[in-house]
Order: C-alpha cells, then structure tokens, then sequence
C-alpha cells in the first residue's frame, strides 16, 4: 500500500482482501462486478476529468493558502449573523470530535442518550429564552425557519379561514431581507400571497391569516408589539416572532406578550459565523401546535424497567414521513451545531448569558452615545445590539466606507445611505474606540477620552426582562473547564458513532469523514468570516466555492451548480421549484403534477408538495424496479399535466434498474422533466452519472456521498446541479440583488463546511473516486453473498447483485418465531452496533449499506453478528429458548440490569452481555434497557424540567 495515497487510506478493502471477497461473491474481478451490476448503456467512457489527486500533505497546503486569502476584518455587518466566542472545550470536545460529528439521528434512542441529553438541553435553551413551552431541536437557518413558520400558520387556519379562501401573510418591512426572499420563494407555490409593509400602519382583514415580525428588527429597533399581537389574534391571526436569541436574555421574550411563534437564528450562541452557515435555527411554539410544528423533537420517556431517558418524541408523525400530506419537508436539521449551542448555554449558564447580553448591549449604548456627541442620528431610541445611523449632511456613506475599510472594519450600508453597526461579544472597549474613531474622522471632530464603557447600561422598563431561566441544575453545574470537559464525556460514552463500529443504514452512506478532511475547519479563516463582507475579502472562499462546483459538475455530467440548499430535502424543494420556474418561462407553468416510485424517500413527496405540485404514485414491480408500464400509463395519461419525475438511482431498493434511460426517455416524451435524487449517488460515481443516464437535474447529499458528517442530524448539504436549459433559473440571492427562487439565509448556504466536501474530492481524484463506488458496491454485494442464506435478500437485479446496499429479509422470522426487524435491532445493540434502516423502503426489512469505508474484519465482524442473532432466532424458533423471555426482546441490555443483583431470565448474563468474542474485546455498554415508545408521546415533556410525577 503506496501510503501517501489518501484512497488507500479511506477505502477500507486492500487488494489481498479483495481477491477473497470477489469469490465469494461469485465472479472473477472488479470489474465483472460492476459489469453485471450497472446497466452499459449509462456507464461512463472516459475517466472524469478531475486534476491529479493530492495527498493529505498537499492538500493541507493547498486549504491553507486558499485560507489565507480571506481577509478577518473587524465586522459589525450584523443582519443576522455575528462574531461569537466558541468555548475551546466545546471546540475541542464536540466539533473536532468524532464520537460527535460522525454520529447519526438518534432513531435509535438506546445508543443515543448522550446526543439526546444535549439535544434536550438545547430545546430547554430555546423554551426558556423565548418564553414559549415547546421548541424543538433545530431547523436548518433564519430564513427557511421563517418559511416553515409562515407554512405552520398557513396549516392553522381555522375552518371559516379556510373556506373564505383567507391566504394573505404579513411580513413587517423591517424583518431581514434573507428572510423575506425565502419566505417569498417559498409562499408562491403554496398559494400565500405576501404583504409587505410597516405592522403601525396594517388594517387586519379578513383575508389575513398570519403575521411575521422581527424582534429586534431589521434596523435593531426594538419595538412594542403587544398591541399589534392583540389586534392580530382578535382578527384571527397567529403571530411568529424572528428574535434574537442572544437579546431575550435581557429584553422581555415574544411568549410574554402573545407571540404563536418564535423562532431565529441560534449562531450566536457560541457558533462560529463560517461564511454563513452552519448554525441551528430555532423554532419555538405553543403545546396545542406540537402536531404542526415541523422538524424533531426530544422528549423524555421511561425504559422498561421504569428509568428516565431521552427519545424523540412523536417520532411516527415525523412531518416526511407522512408523505403527500407532510406540511413539511424537514428531514436533517443542525444537530452538531444545536448540541454546542446547548453546551455553550450549560457552560456560561444563566448568569454568564445574561452577562454576556448585558456587555453588548452596554457597548452599543456607548457607541451611540459618542456618535450623538459627533453629530451622527441615531434612527431609533431603543435597541439591543444594532445602531442605524443617519449621516450628517458633510459626511458622505462613501467617506465612511472607504475610512472604514482602510481600518479594515466592516460596517452596514443601506440603500438610504443610512450606515449599520452591529456589536457582539467579541466587541471590545479597544474595538469600540477604534469605530467612534472612524465616525470622529468622517465628521472632522475630535475624539475625547471617556473613560471606560460600563459593564451594563439601562432598557426602558417597558422592555425589561424580569423572568427567570435556565434554572435547570444542568445549567448550574458545570461552569469550570473540567467539570465541562467531564460532562461531555459522560454523554459521549452513552452513543454509538463511527468511532466505535460501522454504521450500516441503508440509503444514508455513513462513510468515513477523515480527519485531514475536517481540520480545516478549525482554522479562523474558515470559521470567523461574515457572509456579507466584500467578495475581496472572501477570494479563498470565493475560489474554493468555484473550483467544487467545477468538481461536482464533472462528476454529475451537468452544466450549473448551486450550493445554497442546506440539507438533502433541501435541495429536491430547490430543483422542483427550478423545474417550476423553467416551465412556467416557457409557458408551461399549468404542469402540476410530479410522478414519483412508491419505492421513493418519503420527502420525495413531502417536496413535491411544499412546492406546490401534486404527487403521483408510481407502483414498483416484483423485483423492485420501477413498473414500466405503469410509469408509461400514467405519464401518457397526465401527459399535459406532467412537470416532473423524481427517481432515485440506484433505487432505494438497492439496485441499478435497467431501464432508468428508456424512462427518463418516457418522461421527456410527455414535455416534463426528469429529476434525479441523488442521495444514492455513491452508487455512480465515476461509473456513470445523472447528466449521462439522461436526468435534467440532480441535488446531492454532501453529508453522504461526499464524505461530510451527518453530525447526529445536521448538518448537511444537498447542492443541486443542472443542465444548460435550467442554469438561469438556480437560486439568487437578495444580497447579490436577485432573489429569485432563494431558498436559504445565506448566499452559499452551509459554506463552512464545504471544504470537507472540497478535501474528500481533491484528495481521492477520478481513480480513487471510481474506486469508492466500486468498493462500495463490492461490500455490499459480499455482506448479500454471506448474509442471503440466513435471512434472505428482497431485490437484486438481473443478474442477481445488488448495488451499493440491500434489503434482508426478516418478514419470514417474525412469521415463525414471532421476532421482528426491530428486535433484531435492538439485538445489535448488545453487540455493540447501530441498526440499519428499518422497515424502509419495505416494511418488516432492514436496508444495509455498509460503505467502501468499512474493512473485510469488520464487515466479517458484522455478518458474524447477524449470523448469531439469526442463530438465537432459531434457538427460539426450535424451543430452546422463550418465546416470551429471551435475548432478543429484553434487548438492550443495559449495565445496570447485567450487574444488577436480581437476573429472572433463563439466559444467563453472559449470553445476554458477552455473546461473542470480539463483544469481550470491545464492549459498548448501554445505560438504558428497551424505551417505552407511546408514555412521551401520551405526556409531551420537551424540556429538562419536565416529570412524569
């Protein structure tokens, strides 16, 4: 093994491997492999055209440099984003640690209690700073957050609404012009109109079913809304707040005076600004809307034995899960992020939040005084952070402009003329001189040493906050650096992630994100940049964003990429609404319907709704494929009505379906589009790709295929690349001056995490990109081969391989032995594995994906797993053990009840605990038994305080 050779290092089958694999599998080479798996008309000719692949050395060097062309000016841009103090043991002990970033959604809750905890933590933040008694554990920005606001209440009308056709939403002129853009890109085709304009001077009519406002707003005034919030809710009108979060802990929380809604950004506690993203957003509501309210939430409950633990709650009505009916498409959120801005708030606690919020509203109060002294005009009396700042009649916005940038600070400027200044807890005394200086210089007056600014400065009483929060003792506790370091480890130990055995689920490709790939993301240059400062100040970012789309083009066979969508569902509700927007400039914009496979992901649908089409169903065939002749019924029957096909390829049954360019053919045909998912696009690349099998466009998941962290949840990064006809129509930016189709808060979504995506493709190159599928689509084809006899595999394609993952049957065990997939599930558990997919995309299976990440002694570690458990199936089947009482449905097995002094089960611990060697060698231990998965959802408890007492 050549070891400068990044490939080497991630692809975890080497060439003496390989040979034993490919016999058991049945054929001859690699090669033969992919030949009888992947159809040959859509198989690439030619290598991709990718530059030579770098090694970790080099590629570090290279991050560096285009690091170091990113200019760190002093930035009071504000708008939404701020500089902000991560902790260093936060830093150190969640966002550069793998147990933290590697980890998946917390469906399985057992192996999940630490991210849980932290994740509860973070809704007991939001609960209490909002004033609101539920929120739940992140959405994806500001922006989108504003969106899914505007959609929950457009869901809330009541009856006589709904039937006087009432679909006017309020947007107050001062909200955030991100927010604005996306709430519009989004209400189109929900059939919201949106009214702009200033909420002292809205007359409530009928046709009105919702109000959005910001706190403080655009400008940083903060305004009295508890007359406007009464009016609205007598005229029957819900009321959503866009607050800063930061600003509650000293001004009274939109849940004191009426607000339906709460919710923003949380980046400003403790995340980095990263060019705009990632950070958590927050929603916030009340109790009677947890039915409503998108995303996830966590929840106590009890395991069997009656200990409090942590689940998400409602998890059945996961808003994509329920398809053509979701009112939401919210899949992935912003988990990592969410779980430091928990540890960020436990850290300082209640004292030091409010210290914090004190000490910046306490400097922007000096600014503002020195500035009045200057002859500057304040726009407003009372405010939090941010000034808006007319000029004096002999300075001009320019003057300002190039004085500042010669100090290299970066301020606001409005179209008016008007000049922004945004503090934040970086903002020191020096800072603070440093820009009434600027001012001072503008205007010709001197500057008078005032002595130093005070660690507090008064709000009008009216605005006061007088609640208590985070009162919990979690906030209480852990205030030193090792009491801290301590308490993340505690919860650290309770998950399963990466960093202790392979994550097998299906259709999420949990593959290594390698450490030369995330290191860069702990460099300043990355991490501390505003996503409003000039382009010159952004060129590493600018050249990195520019050189990954030219990558991700030539990977996919298209001509345009966007990297605005922040998650994989995302990026289908972008591509659909691109499809919208080029057919209605062609004049086919009456098209509303979208075919979708009944095999599909169930935002697929969710999707298509939330932007404004209606889903078809497309059946499936015997052996998993899509129905031909179905799919051409329909598609000819709809055919003037057609927009759309969505298809995901390979299938998420598991295989390259051979007739996937006579469908895309069918589909043209009828003058609609074909949109290709892309979240099994490890299956293709460098094999063949979207462009070459005859797709019009494609999103991906970054956090999948690309070797970026799903991060328990988030974030993630579905960019959505397309052909020529469709390039115009990608998504704009307010910023740039075109909003049209802008579907996140920043111009580039999620960029501070696109140099893992950059590293992952920079340092595998075209061979070693190819070679991951095709190691990729080996493992899984050799765990089929090992696992087919004990448990049966459900779909393979014509020649009998599967793709990249596959389906195992358990339907017929739970027939004879009474022992279902999710007791198998559990089982894992004690063998110290996370379940792959369950009963997805057929109820009653698991789906398998194991990665071209995983070594031959793992996945033989694995199959030895499964082996067993389908063993112990048998031993139930047979007689030998209780049907009622046995390894399988008491599993988990937690610590606790191993060591426990009492044990009633006719299996012994050993059996229970230690059911094979390499479970002695590397025990995981479990801190809960089986959860109790109806008592949180009879009895929501979505904060730390709750009791089920």
């Amino acid at each position: 093994m050549k070891t400068t050779t990044f490939a080497n290092r991630h692809i975890g089958i080497g060439d003496k491997e390989l040979s034993l694999m490919l016999e058991k599998i049945g054929v001859k080479s690699l090669d033969e492999l992919i030949d009888k798996t992947i159809p040959a008309n859509i198989r690439l000719k030619e290598p991709l055209k990718l530059a030579p692949a770098m090694t970790e050395r080099e590629f570090a060097t290279h991050i560096g440099q285009l690091a170091a062309q990113n200019k760190l000016y002093k930035t009071y841009i504000g708008c939404g984003w701020y500089d902000t103090v991560t902790p260093a043991v936060i830093q150190r002990n969640v966002f550069e640690n793998p147990v933290w970033y590697t980890s998946y959604t917390p469906y399985q809750a057992e192996i999940s209690q630490g991210r849980l905890e932290a994740l509860l933590n973070f809704q007991t933040v939001i609960s209490d700073l909002t004033a609101m008694p539920l929120a739940n554990c992140s959405l994806l920005d500001e922006a989108t957050v504003a969106a899914e606001a505007a959609t929950m209440m457009h869901g809330l009308r009541s009856r006589a609404q709904q039937k006087a056709q009432a679909n006017v939403l309020f947007v107050d002129e001062e909200i955030f012009p991100q927010d604005l853009a996306v709430i519009r890109t989004r209400a189109i085709p929900q059939g919201i109109t949106v009214k702009v304009g200033s909420y002292k001077d809205l007359t409530f009519t009928p046709d009105l079913f919702g109000c959005i406002i910001q706190y403080p707003n655009n400008s940083g005034s903060i305004e009295d809304y508890r007359v406007f919030t009464e009016q609205a809710h007598a005229a029957g009108c819900k009321v959503a707040v866009a607050a800063d979060i930061l600003a509650l802990a000293i001004v009274t929380p939109p849940g004191e005076w009426g607000a339906d809604i709460v919710f923003g950004s949380a980046q400003r506690l403790g995340i980095p600004m990263f060019y705009g993203g990632p950070s958590a957003a927050y929603f916030a509501t009340r109790d009677e809307y947890k039915r409503n309210m998108p995303g996830r939430i966590i929840g106590l409950s009890k395991d069997k034995y009656g200990r409090l633990c942590y689940r998400m709650a409602l998890q059945t009505r996961e808003q994509h899960i329920k398809r053509e009916k979701a009112t939401s498409n919210i899949c992935t959120a912003q988990a990592l992020l969410a779980t430091m801005s928990g540890f960020y708030a436990v850290y300082h606690g209640p004292e030091g939040i409010r210290e914090i919020a004190e000490q910046v509203h306490a400097v922007a109060v000096w600014i503002a005084e020195q500035l009045v002294r200057l002859g500057y005009k304040l726009c407003h009396d009372t405010f939090f952070d941010t000034l808006r700042i007319q000029l004096p009649d002999n300075v001009t916005l320019q003057e300002v402009r190039t004085i500042a940038l010669g100090k290299e600070i970066n301020l606001r400027y409005f179209d008016n003329g008007d000049v922004g200044i945004s503090v934040d807890e970086t903002t020191t005394q020096a800072d603070a001189k440093r820009l009434v200086n600027l001012f001072a210089v503008a205007a010709e007056e001197p500057t008078h040493d005032v002595g130093p600014i005070p660690a507090t400065a008064p709000l009008p009483e009216l605005f006061q906050r007088k609640s208590a929060y985070l009162t919990h003792e979690v906030f209480n506790k852990y205030h030193t650096e090792t009491e801290m370091m301590r308490y993340i480890k505690r919860l650290e130990r309770k998950d399963i992630s990466l960093a202790h055995s392979m994550i097998s689920l299906g259709s999420c490709t949990m593959k290594l994100n390698a450490a030369a790939e995330m290191l860069p993301l702990s460099n300043a240059a990355w991490m501390n940049i505003h996503p409003l400062v000039p382009e010159d100040q952004a060129v590493g970012y600018q050249t990195l964003i520019q050189n990954l789309c030219e990558q991700l083009k030539t990977i996919t066979g298209f001509a345009g990429v966007s990297l605005q969508p922040n998650s994989g569902a995302a990026g289908e509700y972008t591509g659909l609404r691109v499809i919208r927007s080029y057919l209605e400039s062609i004049g086919q914009g009456h098209r509303h319907l979208v075919l979708i496979p009944a095999s599909a992901h169930g935002t697929n649908p969710a999707s298509a709704v939330q932007a404004g089409y209606e889903p078809l169903t497309c059946a499936c065939d015997d052996h998993g494929n899509v129905d031909l002749n179905d799919l051409r019924e329909k598609a000819e029957a709809h055919k003037d009505g057609l927009a759309a096909l969505m298809i995901t390829y390979p299938s998420t049954h598991g295989i390259f379906e051979e007739e996937i360019k006579e469908i895309c053919r069918i589909i043209h045909s009828c003058g609609a589009q074909v949109y290709m998912d892309g979240a099994n696009m490890n299956g293709q690349v460098g094999l063949t790709n979207p462009g070459t099998i005859g797709a019009d466009l494609c999103h991906l998941n970054l956090h999948k295929t690309f070797a970026s962290p799903h991060g328990g949840g988030g974030p993630g990064v579905g960019p959505i690349c397309v052909s020529e006809h469709l390039v115009p129509f990608l998504p704009g930016h307010v910023s740039k001056g075109n909003p049209t189709n802008e579907v996140s808060a920043a111009p580039y979504g999620s960029a501070g995490i696109l140099p893992i995506t950059y590293g992952y493709i920079c340092m595998m190159g075209a061979e070693g990109l190819k070679n991951a599928t095709q190691v990729a689509i080996l493992n899984a084809n050799y765990l089929a081969a090992c696992l087919k006899d004990a448990y049966g595999v459900v779909y393979c394609g014509k020649n009998g391989f599967v793709g990249h993952e596959m389906i195992l049957e358990c339907r017929k065990l739970h027939e004879e032995s009474g022992i279902s997939e999710n007791d198998i599930s559990k089982r894992l558990m004690d063998y110290g594995y996370h379940a792959p997919t369950l009963s997805f995309p057929v109820h009653g299976t698991l789906m398998i994906e194991p990665t071209e990440s995983e070594s031959k002694a793992e996945l033989d570690n694995f199959i030895d797993v499964m082996v067993h458990i389908r063993e112990e199936i048998a031993e139930i089947e047979s007689g030998k053990a209780d049907k009622e009482d046995n390894v399988l449905v008491n599993s988990p097995h937690p610590e606790y009840e191993i060591v426990g002094d009492s044990w009633t089960h006719p299996y012994s611990r050993e059996k229970a605990a230690y059911p094979i060697q390499s479970v002695r060698d590397n025990k995981f231990w479990i801190n809960v038994a089986r959860i109790d998965n109806t008592l949180g959802d009879r009895k929501l408890l979505p904060t730390r305080y709750g009791s089920f007492e």
